[in-house]
């Protein structure tokens, strides 16, 4: 009897298995049918990056055209303003033929001035608590005399 038991276990598990194992398996054309999804996404990714590059290379070449005029326009209202207005009205603007109203570069003057921000609020004593300090502003209650 045991016997049979373990030989009807074996066949069930060995059924099952194959049953399990068919379910399992790769199908080739399935297979086909991811890898052609796979290179489809792939080639739709990079034609997404190509057209983003473009799309931003054109935006710095137009960018950078439009600052090319505009630095004509002044140009051009600054040398018209030096011949045809009054030297008061004139002086206001920068002279013609500069780029100083371009220029990012602060001088080494102007640098000199600035300041950064403190980080911490200053003191009036060093024996003051700093505002970030945990228990700045709070009071400490008075002991209670019982």
């Amino acid at each position: 009897m045991t016997w049979i038991i373990v030989a009807s276990s074996l066949l069930a598990g060995v059924v099952i298995g194959l049953l399990i194992g068919g379910k399992l398996s790769a199908n080739p054309s399935r297979v086909k049918e991811l890898e052609a999804q796979l290179r489809e996404a792939k080639e739709t990714d990079r034609r997404y990056r190509d057209n983003v590059s473009d799309h931003f290379s054109m935006t710095a070449d137009l960018v950078h055209h439009m600052t090319e005029s505009y630095r004509e326009v002044y140009e051009h209202l600054a040398s018209g303003a030096q011949d045809l207005c009054p030297e008061d009205v004139a002086g206001k603007l920068l002279p013609a033929k500069t780029d100083a109203g371009f220029n990012e570069e602060a001088s080494a003057g102007e640098l000199g001035a600035l300041v950064p921000p403190k980080d911490y609020a200053a003191k009036a004593t060093p024996n003051q608590k700093g505002a970030l300090s945990e228990d700045f502003g709070l009071e400490k209650p008075a002991p209670a005399d019982d």
